[in-house]
Parts: structure tokens; C-alpha cells; sequence
């Protein structure tokens, strides 16, 4: 039987649409419906203003509009007084800084949506990472960016992600700054030496071969140039909450002319732009328009091979970070390349047309058309003959419940279709406030002079609150052995040693008492006296207890790395300046 939705006549469908899409509340222009082939300037398809920190998907094959989708929601947000983030992956979004020509095809399709049309340019302010293209230069010390992100650029396995993790610690607890590639490469290097070795040692401590494959990443990090995004001085994203003097939002436009060669970096760096804003905003709840619309392009760059704690903290964020008022609108080529944890939190829906020419293709077409409402449209017709600038859409309406489905022919750009004349952007940035604060690197006093130039009297540095990092003691801590003192007896630490020891960290940083239980598992005997080592368990027990309290001390590192204290990305709070 056929469903009410596929029984409408085409005046129905029209009115459907209509009233569906009709807010009482300020809404984006997204374009008029096209009912049995034909455009219909009356059935005006918008999206609340409200609804836009419910978050969204922007998906379509290569050509068929989403860059122009993106430019003329943009450009309608700033007119609002929305500020916005954007990545100009080919350089055609620059276009939104000078006013459009009305050529006459254009001025056809603006009046056949029942688009007023006007040429209009919008304040943007261009970012390059670390310098990388025109843009104002945007850094991240090593420190704020976080262990789990840095895995993620440097594609590093569980068990290497989890070392890296007790590597950020140690810093933390020993005072040593993290603020580029040097200073990190400084303390690996530290904690695998003969004076370093034993810092970690109660927490399973840092194999050479974990630190080795490390290092190595971070070297071919730096041959790609990236030692110059790693540094300060670090960027604020409260910078990118701003309007201008007529009250527009500032567009923000991260120019990204080296994508190819660094795309995990690329997914990386906009996640912990988002990070960051999830740990410094206050809660807002529902709001009239949101404080920052966040486009975040290649949306599947974000979610190859990415690890389950990284997805956990993708989606965790994605849900919480609407009752701070930032809306997140993800942009690829088909739904799938999205888990579906993170698409069922998506709420608006901009699906341009898509390719059906291999049978992965077919596939990835049906799974399309399922996620869409029952509608009187043939979904899977539309969606593979639909034009160049024509999407089907469904939106969240202000009471929550999704729209109608509407084959959208979209709205044009009121800028520039396309890159400014050459000299606009450079003048821009030149003329950029910003400039001043981010143009010039810093190289600080940090991790990697503190270890090249260590004080007299080197000792162990525990990863313990009461220590300030190699090359110094405290009162109430021991120093390491001279030279000629006889060693004291040693002996590898017990299981419930490294429990004990986990509550310990958990509790420092959460600043609350451990939830983790006691372990109940047998102890060895202490050594006698002079005896370096327990006596040895029966054949095969020992290894096989070493190997689970290595992972026992690697899992709880791990775990304790992304608590919120770090944030979900085990990102560092930073004191922000707070100047607009």
C-alpha cells in the first residue's frame, strides 16, 4: 500500500512544504522547492537560526554545489550577526570578500527562487596553520593540543597513544613546557636515557622501541613543515568570536593550500579548534542564534581509522557542545563516511546529488535515501539527476521534529562565485588586527633548554606533585645516587604498587576520590635484604604477569589522559584574553 506522503497531489506536496518551512523565528534562505519538476519561488525551503547548534551535514559528489551551499549559508549567518569558521580547501570561498557581479544568467536563476538578490561583500579574516599559505598565522603548543590528538596526527597505535600519554603526564607533573616538537622530542629522549629511565618506572614505565617509533613520527612531522604550527604564540579561539563594527559575524577562512600532503593534520587541528571551544565556553542552553557555526570540511578525514576512545570523544563532543551554542555542520561526499553515532546527532540535512555509477555507489545510495523521512519524492531519482546547485533538504523545525523533505533548488552567493582578484586577500591580512599577536613565532624557555641545561645534581624526577622536573629536588624527595654509593636494593613493583599508584594520579587530577577498585591479586613476597629482585614466580607466571601489569599501567595512563580535567581530546585550559 502506499504511503499518505506518495498519494499527495503536487498542490498538496507545495502546500506540505510551505507550511512546513514557515518559521515565526529569524531563519537561513536555503532556496524554494521543486515539485513535479518545477520550481516553486513560493515554497521557501529555510533553517531556523535557532536550530542551527543542532548540527548538520553538508553531502553531495564532487561538483555539485557544496562549496556554493556553504558560501551562501555563511554569508547569511554574518548578515545575522553570526560568526563563522570555515576551511577553503581549493581557494574559492576567498570570493566571499568581494561583492558578486549580477550577470544576467544569475539574475535569471536569483528571480526564479524568489531570491532578492544584491551584490555584497562580508567581513573574513584569513588563517594559515603555522604559516602555511597568506593567512594569519594559527599555532597550538604541543602541550594544549593534547596526547590524543598528536596520536591521531602522528597515526600511533593503542599501546603507543597510551605511552604518549604518560609522556604528556610526566611533563605536566614535572614542570617541563611543552610547546613545540623540540621540547617533546626533549622529554622522550629524557625519559628512555640512563638518568631519565626510572621516572615512569612505577606506571610500566617507556620502552625504547615505543619511544623510537615515536620519535621517528616526529621527525617526519617536522620534514612536512609542521614544526611551524607547534609553537606560540598559541591562538585563542575566542578570536574567532567576533563581529564587526556594523554587527556582522566575522567569517573566519582557514586557508589550506597543502591539504594533500597533510590531511590527518588538517581533520585533526579543526577537532581541536573545537576542543578547545568546548572547554572554554559556558553553558547556554537554547538561544535565539548561535555563537559560532563550525564548518568542518573532509569530514572523513576525521574518521579513517580513528581509534575508539578518539570516535568516543568525537561524538561526545559533537552532543555536548550544542548548549554552549556552537553548531557543527559536517561536510563530505555521502552519509557513510560519517559513523552513526555522530550522524544521528546531525539534525539538519543539505544532501546534494549523488553518483550511482559502481555498485559501492549503489549501495551507498540506498543507505542514502533510508535516512531521509517518507516523502512523495522518488529519492533515488532525484538524488542521482538532481542539478548543479539542487539538494534535497530536511531541517529541524523550532519544535524539534523534522521538516518535510524538499528538493531545493539553492539560493546564490551575494560575493563572488569563485576566488577575489589577486592583492585582496594579502591586503586583508595585512590589515588584520590579529597580525600583531600571531605573526611573529616565539621560542620560550621550556621543555628543551630545561633538559639541555640542566642544574647541578640531577635526580630522578618521579611524576609526583612534589617534584619540579630533571635537574632539581624538592625537600621531602630523595636524590638519585652519586657516583660510587652502593645502590639501594630494588625490587619491580607489586600489582596493587601500580593500583595504588593509579588511584594516586586519578585522584591529583580529578581532585576527587578514585572510583577504581583494590586489586585483590596476589602479592609477591618483599626481597631480604641485599636482594634485588622477588624471588621468581613459577615457570611462564612471571612474564605473564609483567605483560598484564605493563597493560594494566599503559590502560589506566590511557584512561586517565582523557578524564575532563585534559578535556575530552586531553586538551589543556588555557586563560584566555577575552578582548572582544
Amino acid at each position: 500500500m502506499a504511503s499518505k506522503e506518495a498519494q499527495q497531489t503536487p498542490a498538496q506536496h507545495i502546500e506540505q512544504i510551505t507550511s512546513g518551512y514557515t518559521f515565526d523565528e529569524p531563519s537561513i534562505q536555503l532556496g524554494a522547492a521543486v515539485v513535479d519538476n518545477t520550481v516553486h519561488p513560493e515554497a521557501a525551503v529555510r533553517l531556523p537560526l535557532a536550530m542551527m547548534n543542532r548540527h548538520g551535514l553538508v553531502s553531495g559528489a564532487t561538483g555539485t554545489g557544496k562549496t556554493i551551499t556553504l558560501q551562501v549559508i555563511a554569508e547569511q549567518l554574518s548578515a545575522h550577526g553570526v560568526p563563522v569558521f570555515l576551511a577553503d580547501i581549493k581557494g574559492d570561498l576567498t570570493g566571499l570578500s568581494t561583492a558578486g557581479a549580477g550577470a544576467e544568467k544569475l539574475l535569471k536563476r536569483t528571480q526564479s527562487v524568489g531570491q532578492a538578490w544584491a551584490a555584497k561583500s562580508f567581513p573574513v579574516e584569513y588563517f594559515s596553520l603555522g604559516g602555511d599559505g597568506v593567512g594569519v598565522p594559527i599555532r597550538a603548543t604541543i602541550s594544549d593540543f593534547g596526547p590524543l590528538l598528536l596520536a591521531r596526527v602522528l597515526d600511533l597505535n593503542e599501546t603507543q597513544e597510551s605511552s604518549l600519554q604518560l609522556v604528556f603526564h610526566y611533563a605536566d607533573k614535572a614542570d617541563l613546557e611543552l610547546f613545540n616538537l623540540a621540547d617533546l622530542r626533549a622529554v622522550i629522549s629524557f625519559l628512555v636515557s640512563d638518568e631519565g629511565k626510572g621516572s615512569l618506572e612505577n606506571l610500566g614505565g617507556l620502552s625504547k622501541a615505543t619511544a623510537g617509533v615515536i620519535l621517528r613520527e616526529l621527525i617526519t612531522l617536522e620534514a612536512q613543515g609542521m614544526d611551524r604550527f607547534f609553537g606560540e604564540p598559541e591562538f585563542d579561539t575566542d578570536d574567532l568570536l567576533r563581529t564587526d563594527a556594523a554587527g556582522r559575524g566575522v567569517i573566519s577562512c582557514l586557508e589550506l593550500p597543502t591539504l594533500q600532503q597533510k590531511p590527518q593534520l588538517f581533520s585533526t587541528f579543526l577537532m581541536w579548534l573545537v576542543a578547545d571551544l568546548f572547554a572554554d565556553l559556558p553553558e547556554v542552553g537554547d538561544i535565539d542564534k548561535p555563537k559560532l557555526v563550525f564548518f568542518l570540511d573532509e569530514a572523513h578525514l576525521l574518521f579513517n581509522g580513528a581509534s575508539k576512545a578518539f570516535l568516543q570523544s568525537i561524538q561526545t563532543t559533537v552532543r555536548l557542545i550544542r548548549s554552549k551554542g556552537v553548531g557543527i555542520f559536517l561536510v563530505t561526499q555521502t552519509p557513510r563516511d560519517v559513523p552513526a553515532e555522530v550522524l544521528g546527532q546531525l539534525a539538519n540535512r543539505v544532501q546534494h546529488a549523488l553518483r550511482a555509477f559502481t555498485p559501492d555507489d549503489a549501495k551507498a545510495l540506498k543507505s542514502t535515501v533510508s535516512t531521509f523521512p517518507i516523502s512523495p519524492y522518488d529519492l533515488e531519482e532525484v538524488l542521482t539527476s538532481a542539478g548543479i546547485g539542487e539538494a534535497v533538504v530536511t531541517v529541524m523545525n523550532e519544535k524539534g521534529a523534522p521538516t518535510p523533505v524538499a528538493w531545493t533548488r539553492m539560493f546564490s552567493p551575494q560575493s563572488t562565485m569563485g576566488p577575489s582578484p589577486a592583492g585582496v586577500v594579502e591586503g586583508i591580512v595585512a590589515g588584520s588586527p590579529l597580525l600583531a599577536d600571531y605573526g611573529t613565532p616565539i621560542d620560550s624557555h621550556s621543555a628543551f633548554e630545561k633538559l639541555s641545561t640542566p642544574e647541578p645534581a640531577p635526580t630522578h624526577a618521579s611524576a609526583e606533585p612534589g617534584t619540579t622536573g630533571p635537574g632539581t629536588t624538592r625537600p621531602g624527595t630523595t636524590a638519585a645516587p652519586q657516583s660510587g654509593d652502593t645502590p639501594p636494593a630494588r625490587r619491580l613493583p607489586s600489582q596493587s604498587e601500580i593500583d595504588a599508584e593509579a588511584r594516586r594520579i586519578e585522584e591529583d587530577i580529578l581532585g576527587r576520590p578514585s572510583s577504581r577498585p583494590a586489586t585483590t591479586r596476589r602479592e609477591h613476597p618483599a626481597p631480604i635484604s641485599g636482594q634485588t629482585h622477588p624471588p621468581a614466580p613459577p615457570t611462564g607466571q612471571k612474564q605473564q604477569e609483567k605483560n598484564e601489569m605493563m597493560d594494566f599501567a599503559l590502560k589506566t595512563a590511557g584512561t586517565i589522559g582523557v578524564e575532563l580535567v585534559r578535556g575530552l581530546f586531553a586538551t589543556q585550559r588555557r586563560r584566555r584574553r577575552r578582548r572582544w
